[in-house]
């Protein structure tokens, strides 16, 4: 539904929300004119003490302090611990091994035969098989061709496990 712009005399569309008070909770709508003025004149802070606002941006930046010192001391404490341990890498999820999962023997065979380690990425598959597939095509080689084949074919095995492995098709 649309609004007719709030202040008074306008008739054109209220399409801009300006807040009425610092809670935030209550909007008057203004046509994009009115809503320039307006805001240019709103000022979040008016009738504020400096001390005031200072503990208001504190509170919006930092939250309600604790009442309880103790539960704040103890609270900074912990904090303090956490960032020690985790600069020093001393935090128990740094004693935790990470888990991770071992490539099949079949995924593992292809890695090794295109000689690379089993944290390469598709690029480097795919790199390295093109290298290697120039290198021992058996219609290249000026050795034996067999031999070449046979290398070939063992190369291009390995490429297409390693292409389904990485989900390409």
């Amino acid at each position: 539904m649309i609004k007719k712009c709030d202040k008074p005399g306008c008739t054109r569309a209220g399409t801009c929300r300006a807040p009425k008070n610092r809670e935030l909770k209550d909007y008057w709508w203004f046509c994009k004119e009115h809503a320039a003025e307006y805001n240019k004149n709103w000022n979040y802070y008016a009738g504020m003490t400096p001390d005031e606002i200072e503990a208001d941006w504190e509170t919006q930046t930092f939250g309600a302090p604790l009442k309880d010192k103790k539960q704040a001391d103890a609270d900074n404490a912990d904090y303090i611990n956490f960032l020690n341990d985790f600069i020093t890498g001393r935090a128990t999820f740094d004693k935790t091994p990470p888990r991770r999962t071992a490539p099949s023997g079949r995924i593992a065979s292809a890695f090794a035969t295109l000689d690379l380690p089993i944290t390469a990425t598709w690029r480097e598959v795919s790199t390295r098989y093109r290298t290697l597939a120039k290198r021992h095509h058996p219609d290249t080689t000026t050795g034996d061709k067999d031999a070449a084949t046979k290398r070939f074919t063992q190369i291009t095995d390995a490429y297409n496990t390693l292409k389904s492995h990485f989900g390409k098709k």
